[in-house]
């Protein structure tokens, strides 16, 4: 099974605003494929949860990754099982509201699942090669949609 790396990122101009995704995939030593893309009018959650959702879509087989993201937001729902709590409630959080993002939680779930993975938080802007180029590349698409 193939080990890889996946360093996330989203950003948004506003919030909402335009926003942007990344994610770069790394094999160490190999090979570094970097993917982006955005939306005119979104969220930074949105695009965090996109850097993620697009990175896995991009293997065709089932591969040990190691995800780096400094979302907190993604890391912790699968860390700490939110998912499962919200999809028992019918996707309403703990306080009955309907979870946000259900539409890309619903598509990210069965990615996760495809893989062996292994979540890895970062702090963001902390000098991390990886971590910071994804942050440049969301950060550009973001720009990109700007009126």
């Amino acid at each position: 099974m193939l080990k890889l790396e996946l360093w996330t990122d989203g950003a948004c101009s506003g919030n909402p605003g335009p926003g942007g995704w990344a994610a770069i995939l790394n094999i160490p030593g190999r090979a570094t494929r970097e993917l982006s893309g955005g939306e005119d009018h979104t969220t930074n959650n949105r695009m965090e949860l996109m850097g993620v959702l697009q990175g896995l879509r991009f293997l065709k087989e089932p591969c040990q990754v190691h995800i780096h993201t400094d979302s907190k937001y993604v890391l912790k729902a699968f860390q700490e099982n939110w998912i499962k709590g919200w999809v028992s409630r019918g996707w309403k959080t703990s306080a009955g509201k309907p979870v946000a993002n259900q539409d890309l939680w619903e598509q990210l779930i069965p990615e996760v699942q495809r893989h062996q993975v292994d979540w890895v938080w970062i702090k963001g802007h902390n000098g991390t090669d990886l971590n910071e180029r994804a942050d440049v590349l969301a950060f550009n698409e973001s720009q990109k949609r700007k009126a």
